[in-house]
């Protein structure tokens, strides 16, 4: 096929489309937790009121959406591959080895935003500080992966 054909174009709008959802989802991720700092060191109920809407906005409206559907893109990006290919790419194994990690944290998030509404939160602003630094360094760590896979011999 040409480098213009049609099954290059749409893998190129599912490309795109990745990346923006994980441009998104990722927002998200660095976000809330970061809300979770502040709500932790609140104590009055109008901020704390506050903090619950913007962190269940954030989740449901923004993160969840985009984590949903940087997978959808992502997993259709695989299917250019046959088996035996996916099988030897080792560097593909990592980075999706870290986005089920991410996709954990995700989730994780959304626990500790049901245990604030509750009031049930037992970590301090800094935990949540620590806690917010997992997805910087798994995006680095993804980033580097798909970017220098030939310098760091792992394009096979």
């Amino acid at each position: 096929m040409g480098r213009h054909s049609p099954d290059n174009i749409a893998m190129l709008w599912i490309k795109a489309f990745h990346l923006i959802f994980m441009v998104t989802w990722f927002a998200g991720l660095f976000y809330l937790p970061r809300l979770f700092v502040y709500h932790a060191m609140t104590d009055d109920e109008l901020s704390i009121k506050r903090f619950e809407t913007m962190e269940r906005k954030l989740f449901f409206g923004i993160m969840t959406p985009g984590g949903i559907l940087t997978l959808v893109f992502g997993i259709a990006l695989l299917r250019v591959y046959d088996w035996e290919t996916l099988a030897i790419m080792h560097w593909l194994h990592v980075k999706l080895a870290l986005i089920a990690l991410l996709a954990t944290y995700h989730v994780w998030c959304g626990v500790l935003l049901v245990r604030f509404r509750r009031r049930a939160n037992n970590h301090t602003h800094t935990w949540y500080r620590w806690f917010n630094e997992a997805p910087v360094v798994a995006l680095i760590a993804i980033i580097c992966l798909a970017v220098l896979k030939p310098a760091l011999g792992l394009s096979s």
